[in-house]
Parts: structure tokens; sequence; C-alpha cells
């Protein structure tokens, strides 16, 4: 990003066109849309400024440079990241684009435990994804309304592919054209290449379940570069697998790379960081929101930012959070929230289960670089006739190939010039496959404010109350005997078996959505099919909050392509007078 003299402000009486809360996925969609259509538009975060490539401090740094070996000290884990130190991602090298948990407390209900990932800080996660990307299929929008469980969706996958192919062009997303009625292909970059014990194993899971296609997984990295990535100055994928770190070569999607450059060269975006929205401004005459409070994230002080329109995009919970604390006469319990849904059915993906095994031969294969994704089992129990006795919806596998090597050996025992002679060679082939479960939309899933307990910016706790079900515990237990299964008799060897469900809290997957969920009325929802608010027709919401269930897929490609179709719905709506 070309940093502009004006494009960072703090203090601002203008009324811009829009207010986009959030920098996230997003959020940074929401501005490169609005911005585009040649709207004045205000993005708000509430942490630091991160700028591309400038602000990648520990990238390229070595294992070795790292006083412990990028574990981070023990005293820092009990006092900033209690809770953050349980993502895969953190370590000493990426720390600090996780939020400090002595900052950002919350409460949980007695006998339950959610595990609430931040990422505070321009870019928010955008930086620390995964970057798994797939569509939602048909199957994903019609599975409320066919088993009953949630809300219909007021969409369908023909209303949204559009705005995946949309969304897909900017980003590049990786993968492969595989035809599959419940994984949708996206508009590709060429895939990433399985390993040799991957086709093999493709092959004999092709053989003994041909309902069960393993395909590469998608994922939003530039295998090739387009025209059109360059221009962005972003370049191909070096398979590093330092993702987490951020990436100069702009090869992975981040806001960074890609949607903030692109708002910016318009012209038409400013920036407020360190800016902890605590509640959005309601006039009770007009019935629209004109602006949001702000509470200075260094100093404290107060300030008022207005615009014609909002975008929240501040993340499922952060979202949900300055809704239930934007009340006024019309809105006592939480602002667009004459349905009383918001802050009900939270949902995350459950990651609890799997199996293990070796695979034997290939001795003389190997492979090069670090492949930024892994093999994809999309869900197989994707329509009603399809689920399985004892629990509904389903779920898919992931994982992956790999050999032993000096990382893993290094754990061992061992002294000498025959142990280092060891860390030299190559180990034996492994395979794993992880669940990724449906979690079902449950009413007494919910967010609230705790009525008595605030942050260090005066802003009541969230109180989290979520809870795995009977159906999510029973599919863990099925994923676990089916890829134990699969294993076996694909012929691998010393095959092993997981379930954690009961020790693995929800929030972890950080694919948390549903709290301000969409509807084909106000009755029972928060949010029209547009993501915009039945109650207040100049207030959007287009981030994980909005979705009615879960599906099995990762959501951030589908929260991209909502944001865009958003704009593109809005930005008409004003022209036409009525926003």
């Amino acid at each position: 990003m070309n940093k502009q003299a004006d494009l960072y402000i703090e203090e601002s009486n203008e009324v811009y066109d829009a207010l986009v809360v959030g920098s996230g996925v997003s959020g940074g969609w929401a501005a490169k849309e609005l911005c585009e259509r040649g709207l004045k538009t205000l993005m708000l975060e509430r942490g630091r400024v991160v700028e591309h490539q400038k602000d990648y401090h520990t990238e390229g740094k070595g294992v070795w440079q790292y006083p412990n070996r990028m574990k981070v000290d023990n005293l820092l884990l009990e006092e900033q990241y209690k809770i953050q130190q349980q993502c895969y991602a953190f370590h000493d090298g990426t720390k600090h684009f996780f939020g400090n948990d002595k900052d950002l407390p919350y409460s949980t209900e007695e006998g339950t435990k959610f595990s609430w990932i931040r990422a505070n800080q321009l870019g928010g996660k955008s930086l620390l994804w995964h970057r798994q990307s797939y569509r939602f299929s048909n199957y994903d929008f019609e599975a409320n309304k066919l088993d009953g469980h949630g809300n219909d969706w007021p969409i369908r996958y023909k209303d949204i592919a559009p705005w995946y192919s949309h969304v897909e062009k900017h980003a590049g997303i990786s993968g492969n054209y595989d035809g599959l009625d419940q994984l949708p292909d996206s508009e590709f970059l060429p895939p990433f290449d399985f390993t040799k014990p991957e086709l093999s194993i493709q092959k004999k899971f092709a053989e003994l379940f041909p309902d069960r296609p393993m395909v590469m997984g998608r994922t939003a990295h530039l295998s090739k570069a387009t025209e059109l990535h360059l221009s962005q100055g972003r370049v191909t994928c070096q398979a590093r697998n330092e993702c987490q770190k951020g990436c100069s070569f702009g090869a992975y999607f981040s806001t960074q790379s890609s949607t903030l450059p692109a708002a910016a060269k318009t012209g038409n975006l400013h920036i407020a960081a360190n800016s902890v929205v605590h509640s959005l401004i309601y006039d009770e005459s007009s019935k629209r929101v004109t602006g949001v409070r702000v509470i200075d994230n260094e100093t404290l002080k107060p300030r008022e930012y207005y615009a014609k329109m909002v975008f929240l995009c501040a993340s499922t919970l952060g979202s949900t959070q300055i809704l239930l604390n934007s009340t006024s006469k019309s809105f006592p319990n939480g602002l667009a929230n004459s349905s009383g849904v918001l802050g009900h059915y939270l949902m995350d993906h459950n990651y609890n289960a799997g199996a293990f095994g070796f695979v034997k031969g290939f001795e003389d294969e190997f492979y090069s670089g670090r492949r930024p994704t892994g093999i994809y089992i999309p869900n197989f129990q994707f329509e009603p006739k399809r689920y399985k006795k004892g629990y509904q919806r389903g779920y898919a596998l992931a994982g992956g190939s790999g050999r032993a090597n000096w990382q893993q050996m290094s754990r061992g025992k061992g002294i000498g010039a025959d142990f280092k002679h060891q860390l030299t060679q190559a180990g034996t082939w492994f395979f794993n496959l992880q669940a990724q479960g449906e979690m079902l939309p449950r009413y007494e899933n919910q967010v609230s404010l705790h009525p008595t307990k605030k942050d260090k910016w005066g802003i009541p706790q969230l109180h989290i109350n979520c809870q795995w079900s009977d159906n999510e515990k029973a599919m863990m237990a099925d994923a676990e005997a089916t890829a134990k299964d699969m294993l076996i008799k694909a012929g691998l060897e010393n095959v092993s078996s997981y379930n954690s469900i009961e020790g693995g809290p929800p929030g972890l997957a950080i694919h948390e959505v549903g709290t301000a969920r969409m509807g084909h009325n106000a009755k029972d929802s928060v949010l029209n099919q547009f993501n915009q608010s039945h109650d207040i027709a100049n207030l959007f919401v287009t981030d994980g909050s909005s979705f009615c269930s879960s599906a099995v897929v990762n959501p951030s490609l589908t929260f991209m392509a909502l944001t865009a179709r958003a704009v593109d719905y809005a930005v008409k709506e004003m022209k036409a007078g009525r926003i």
C-alpha cells in the first residue's frame, strides 16, 4: 500500500458516505468496493496500523534467531496470551499479531468454555488465517429448510455465485476444477501438486469410497500470479509456509496485500486506527444510524465519526458486541434487534477428531518447498438422505502427507555422530485425516453483555454460553471411526485415531458465525438477503454474524462474496434515495 499523507486520520467532523467498522477480510472488501464505486469511506480499526512489508518484522527470521526457538516466554503466555496461545498459528514470530488477553477479557457461562482468538490491528485476522477457500453449495443454503434446524437462508447459490467469481479473481484462489455439486468450483489459479503417496492414496480411496473424492485443498495463494495480481504488487507463492508472519510477496490474500491498496488507490479512503468502537449512534426521528462512538485505543479519549451508511465488519462477536451495546428508546435490547435473536445461534466448526498412519514405500520420493495447503475430502453427507444414523449434517476430512525429518527426530533420544547422521535422513512417510464438522444452529448458544464487568475502554464484556450438542459429539465419534477405517482399508500401517471433543472448546476453529443472522423477515432474523438490517435501512452487517448455518466449509470466501454483493446493493439503494 502506498501510504498517502492524508490516508490516516484521528479527529474528523466530515460526514462520510460510508463507515466501515473493521479491517479484516470483510472490512477490507467493504472498503474496496465502496471506494471503487466513488463513496468517500472511513475505515475504523480498533488496533494499530500495520503496513504491508514494512511491519512484517519477523518475516524470514530463522528459528535459531529467536531466544527460545519460537517458544514464547512462559510469563507472557500466562499474563497476555492465555487464550491466544491455543491457536495453531501462535508462536514467538506471530504473537505481535494476536490480541492481548489481559486487555481483552470476556466471561463464559459456568461449566462452559469458549476460546476467542483475536487479532486487533489493521488487517485483522486476514494476516493470520489459514487461507482455505471454498464456496458454499446450494445444499448448504437449503439445509436449514430441509431438515428444520435454524431458519431458512434467504439466498441460494445462484444469488451469490457471480459474487464468488468477482472476489476470487481479485483475491486469487488456487485449486482444481473437480466438478462436484457439493463443492462448487471457483475461478481457479493452478492447483498445488499432490505428493506421490497422496496420489496413491487418492486412487485407493476412489476405488474403496467412490462417494468421498479426495481433491487438492483450495487456498487463497497465488500459485501463478495473473496480470491483475502483478498490478497489485503481488507475486507467486514461494512455498515458505511462513504466512502468518506476513508475506512481503503478497502471495496470499490479506487486506494489506490486496483490498486495501485497491481502496487507497481511489483516493476515497481514510483510516482511523486505534479506534475502539463503543456503539453506533442512532437517530430516532429518521430511523437511521448517523455514526459511531469511539474510544481511543491508547488515550481512552472519546470521539465520534459520522456517515450516511455503516458497514459492520468487526468479526462475528465484535459486531454483535457493538450492536448489543448500542441501545436506544426503540432498541433497548440492542440496535436492530426487534427480532430478539441478536447474539443467539452462535456456531463454530468442530475439528476434534481424526486419524493418522504411516505409508509403506516411496523411500525415493520427497517434496519441494512447504506447500501451503493439503488434501480435502468434501462433506459426503451433504443432504438429508445421506445423513448417518445418530446425527444430522456432516463433516469434511482434510489432511496430507509428509516425511519425518530433523524436526520430528529432534524430539527423540540420541547423541554423537550416528544421531547427527540420522537427522540428515528422511524418515517414513505419514498421512493424516482431520474432521471439519458442522455445528447446528441452536438458540441457547449465545453471547450477551455482562451486567457488571467492563473492559479498559469502559465497554461491557461479552459473556459467552456455547456448548457442543449431542449432535456434534455423535458426529465426531463417527468421524474418528470413519477416518481410521479409511486409512486402514487404504493400507496404511500403525493407524491411530483421536476424538478430543470433550476437551476442545468451541472457538478454536476461528470460524464463529451466526449471531446476527439473515432471514426472510424481521420476526426471526436481524438482516435481510442483502445483509441489510430489517430495522435500519442504512446499516449493513457482512461478517460471519450474518450466517444462518455454519455449513462444513471454511467461511472466509463467503464473507468476501456476501460483502461485495451487499455493497453493490447498498450503493444502488443510496443512489435511488432509499438510504
